[in-house]
């Protein structure tokens, strides 16, 4: 089982309350324009949090198959026999490297970044190959 980390929720629900109190801030102060960038802003930190402390755990694999996060907060079920292949994109740009987990089911694509396993998706990767067998 591989999950969002508590404390990335924490930090995106802090942030969401933050710009939510810039934009109370900037209201009283009659900046529109800080209002403008303070609401999108606050919605989407608040949605991201709201989703992690929802459905915190993303990817699970059992003796039947792997049940992934789907949509918003729904999850899905995907049985061993239907996985077509599963691997690691690394790309490296600007002096930084970055990993993705993709698990691609013939019908999705499902991917997974390190801040949505909790781990690296290379160490997800080779446990997942390993039960699947």
């Amino acid at each position: 089982m591989w999950r969002v980390r508590r404390e990335l929720a924490a930090f995106k629900i802090l942030g969401a309350l933050v710009c939510a109190g810039l934009g109370v801030f900037w209201w009283f102060d009659d900046d529109v324009r800080g209002v403008i960038l303070a609401v999108p802003a606050t919605v989407l930190l608040g949605a991201m949090g709201l989703r992690d402390l929802l459905v915190p755990v993303r990817l699970s694999a059992d003796e039947s198959g792997i049940t992934v996060v789907h949509g918003f907060a729904g999850k899905r079920h995907v049985p061993w026999d239907a996985i077509w292949d599963v691997k690691v994109d690394v790309r490296r740009r600007w002096g930084l490297r970055s990993e993705m987990l993709e698990i691609d089911t013939g019908d999705a694509l499902h991917i997974f970044s390190p801040h949505e396993l909790g781990t690296s998706p290379t160490e997800v990767a080779a446990a997942l190959r390993r039960r699947g067998t």
